[in-house]
């Protein structure tokens, strides 16, 4: 982490690993999900809109190669972009046939010989050997590095059943030990504005994802996107948001307790303004950023402060 900033930047990490910026390329599947077809449960996740957080991406309806190459023609003489990273970032991925969803990344893999990194997006309750094989097949033969997105988003089991997400912590943690086996990277997602969380809550998720080693967190804001069952709860008085000043204490406690070695990729939430009723108490991220940037100057902190937890560490107290 640089010494001037009070987290570890994901852009830092990447440039270290790959010496340049990598530019990430979205990519949606026609695909869905185990709580919206019936298999678990009907309607998603109570915050999950149509396109499954997917609104920066190009139709599902074109082919991921086109996908790639249109985004990449577009970014790459506008940026000077000279390394990708394939995102296929709607639903859960790995709910798509194991055949099918080998299809699509070897086409993707083939799109562009720029690309160095696929990441996938999924459940916890989603990953299995057969998907993780296909993984390391197309990494090997591509020479790729894969990264798994795993959406937890709260460490409390009541909180999850609230969201509706149909899985609790302890299918977290068995889909982090099962994809350590294979060497891939993770990233572990986590909303820290749910009204149903604690202080305590946001602490001890810090905690379980260093513990866990995982390699990057996504962190959220929790927006209301329109026609979900959160914009209904909305609309109704159901759900409340929490002041954007807790919001700002809970993510810099969050931070203090995280690992200083896993890099943060996001700090913020984005939707659309046209999607959304309510979003970020109506400040854009650069404003929420520069909040929490002040949030810890004031507390004189930076990410990993209160880092200092384990099993090593806690017998140390009684030595």
């Amino acid at each position: 982490m640089n010494d001037t900033e009070f987290y570890y930047k994901y852009s830092d990490y990447m440039k270290q690993k790959y010496g340049q910026k990598v530019y990430k390329i979205p990519v949606n599947l026609p695909v869905s999900c185990p709580v919206r077809d019936g298999s678990l449960s009907t309607g998603g996740c109570v915050f999950c809109g149509d396109s499954a957080a997917g609104h920066e991406a190009l139709s599902a309806d074109l082919a991921p190669k086109e996908q790639i190459i249109g985004n990449i023609d577009y970014i790459g003489p506008n940026y000077g972009a000279n390394l990708f990273e394939v995102y296929f970032q709607n639903f859960t991925n790995t709910y798509l046939p194991p055949a099918e969803l080998k299809s699509y990344l070897y086409e993707a893999a083939a799109s562009d010989d720029r690309i160095v990194r696929l990441t996938v997006s999924t459940r916890p309750d989603c990953i299995a050997g057969a998907y993780l094989d296909i993984l390391k097949e197309v990494s090997i033969n591509f020479g790729l590095d894969v990264c798994i997105e795993l959406g937890l988003q709260s460490v409390n089991p009541a909180t999850l059943r609230i969201l509706g997400r149909g899985h609790g912590l302890a299918e977290y943690i068995d889909s982090v030990l099962l994809i350590r086996q294979y060497h891939f990277e993770i990233c572990t997602h986590l909303i820290t504005t749910l009204p149903w969380d604690t202080r305590d809550d946001i602490i001890e998720a810090a905690k379980i994802l260093s513990v866990l080693q995982t390699d990057s967190v996504k962190l959220h804001s929790l927006y209301v996107e329109k026609n979900t069952r959160l914009a209904e709860w909305y609309a109704d008085g159901t759900f409340v948001p929490i002041p954007i000043e807790e919001y700002i204490s809970r993510t810099a406690d969050f931070l203090e307790y995280l690992s200083p070695d896993i890099s943060v990729q996001r700090l913020v939430a984005r939707v659309p303004q046209d999607a959304s009723i309510f979003a970020n108490w109506g400040r854009s991220h650069w404003v929420l950023q520069d909040m929490i940037r002040d949030e810890m100057t004031r507390r004189g902190s930076q990410q990993g402060k209160h880092f200092s937890y384990g099993c090593d560490a806690q017998v140390r107290k009684f030595l």
